[in-house]
């Protein structure tokens, strides 16, 4: 009671108001149009080359909407340019085309929680530049080292 949760990142500022950044759960707004992320991974994991993959949104407020897919490809398949092609025509036929991501990374494996989820919310936050031991709880996933590559990835677009 007396509490209103809305689900997006908010800050506080020294005078009483406020700046609202973006969604904290997982939901992908492009341009206005709202989906889940599991109609992306239907689409892509469609494809025969690809065994599982991650999208993230990083949509904040002044900011233009930056969202990569990350996916796990089958043993000798190469990301390479007639692949990501191919992954973006289907994202774009199967959803829509504002759905189609800025980028595709190859990368060995998804993080996910002992319950057998993506581990979407905790990657999204690592990649806005949260601490890592904030944002994920190793103990409560089935695969810590995965969480690393994303790590990484939050460094390098820190220094963009």
């Amino acid at each position: 009671p007396g509490v209103w949760r809305h689900g997006d990142w908010i800050k506080f500022t020294e005078r009483g108001g406020c700046v609202i950044y973006g969604r904290s759960d997982s939901t992908i707004n492009r341009q206005g149009i709202r989906m889940g992320t599991s109609e992306i991974y239907q689409a892509v994991e469609s494809l025969d080359e690809v065994l599982d993959s991650l999208v993230i949104d990083l949509e904040l407020l002044g900011r233009e909407s930056y969202m990569p897919l990350f996916v796990v490809l089958r043993e000798g398949v190469t990301l390479d340019a007639d692949l990501q092609r191919r992954i973006k025509q289907k994202i774009r036929a199967d959803i829509s085309p504002r759905h189609v991501p800025n980028e595709i990374f190859a990368i060995e494996q998804i993080p996910y929680t002992l319950s057998g989820k993506k581990m979407e919310v905790p990657v999204r936050r690592i990649l806005l530049g949260q601490d890592v031991n904030k944002a994920a709880n190793p103990g409560a996933m089935r695969n810590p080292q995965a969480i690393g590559y994303f790590v990484e990835m939050a460094k390098r677009l820190g220094e963009l």
